[in-house]
């Protein structure tokens, strides 16, 4: 499937490459809004995930809207996401997200305000852990 064939609710974007060598895989942004709160839509084609990375302050709010991904905090097993799914994101806590490795997804990033709000970018998810996933 070519990205332009995948149904979702907002646009598709354009490639994220601002933000590509935190991310493993193509992967598409589109800013829906950058007033008083930054909300993104990311896509992600199968196997792309960004990088264990970690919010500082501010926190982010993911809504699932379209595929298959997955979520997944230090330490714990990684949650699969379908649309409709929400995932708050504490504050100080290492995490990745993205799609199955054989599925399309889709979702809002929502980026929670606060003053001196900022992400820490970590290492890539380890090719062996993630080829675990379904």
């Amino acid at each position: 499937m070519r990205a332009d064939e995948f149904q979702q609710i907002f646009p598709l974007g354009d490639k994220n490459d601002a933000y590509a060598q935190f991310f493993v895989g193509q992967s598409y942004l589109k800013m829906l809004t950058t007033e008083r709160v930054g909300i993104a839509n990311v896509t992600f084609e199968p196997g792309c995930r960004n990088n264990w990375h970690i919010h500082h302050k501010g926190g982010q709010i993911l809504l699932c809207t379209a595929g298959r991904g997955y979520y997944q905090e230090w330490g714990k097993p990684a949650q699969e996401l379908k649309p409709g799914d929400v995932v708050n994101i504490p504050l100080e806590v290492k995490h990745w997200h993205g799609a199955a490795p054989d599925s399309w997804f889709s979702h809002l990033a929502v980026e929670v305000p606060a003053e001196g709000a900022s992400n820490e970018w970590l290492e890539e998810v380890a090719e062996q852990e993630y080829s675990k996933l379904k």
